[in-house]
Parts: structure tokens; sequence; C-alpha cells
């Protein structure tokens, strides 16, 4: 059993572009993929003159495994898709979006279970202000 949810499909791992939003959202929607970033000028192996680059995988262990047997890596990121998020434009204020949104976030992150139906109208009840 994982830490935190796979990949929704394996088949697309490694696939999605590495341009994303970063952070984030509150909720999530589906897990994409895990990312190990590697950095040459910190030691990672050099194969693109220098750029950064990562490697993908379905689940949190198989990247954190990774992380740990390589040197000049970031801790692994978690890509997901949001379907429908929350926007903080300001401290205590709320909005509700919705649309596709892929972005980075840290695994721990997904200590939440991914959204479900009333989810982001329970959280602004709860929390705006004025």
């Amino acid at each position: 059993m994982s830490k935190y949810p796979v990949a929704i499909d394996y088949e697309q791992v490694g696939k999605y572009s590495a341009l994303s939003k970063s952070g984030g959202g509150y909720f999530f929607d589906e897990v994409l993929e895990y990312r190990v970033w590697c950095h040459p000028e910190r030691g990672a192996t050099d194969h693109y003159d220098g750029e950064d680059y990562y490697y993908s995988f379905s689940s949190y262990e198989e990247a954190h495994d990774f992380f740990e047997s390589e040197q000049g890596t970031e801790e692994p990121l978690v890509l997901i898709k949001q379907l429908e998020w929350i926007d903080e434009p300001e401290e205590g204020k709320f909005e509700h979006l919705k649309g596709e949104r892929i972005t980075e976030w840290l695994p721990a992150w997904l200590s939440r279970e991914a959204r479900m139906p009333g989810d982001i109208e329970n959280f602004i009840k709860e929390r705006s202000k004025g």
C-alpha cells in the first residue's frame, strides 16, 4: 500500500508537460505522477547541457527511492489535476474556481482525500472572514 495515492493512469506517467502551475488550490481531483527534479549544478548527471530535468514515477515510494539514491535531486513533488479549486487572492478571502488546472504540489498536501462534492463550498463557508 502506498503512503499517497498512485497515478491515475500509469500509461501517461512521464508524458505530461514539464510546465505546470505550482502549489495552491487546497483540493485535488487526480494524481497524475510523481516527479524528482535533477540539478546538474548540485551533482546530478548532466544529460541536457546543464539544464534541470526530472524523472516521473507512478508512486511516491518509487520517486522517494530514486531521490535517496541519486545526487543532485530534489525531494519528490506530485503532479495533480484540479477540476475545481480555491484561490485565495488575499488572506481569508476565498474564491471557488472551475476548469482544468495542472500543478505540482508537495506530496504531504495529499493528506486529504481527493475532492468530493461539497468540499469546497464547506471549506469556504467555514473559513471565510467577513
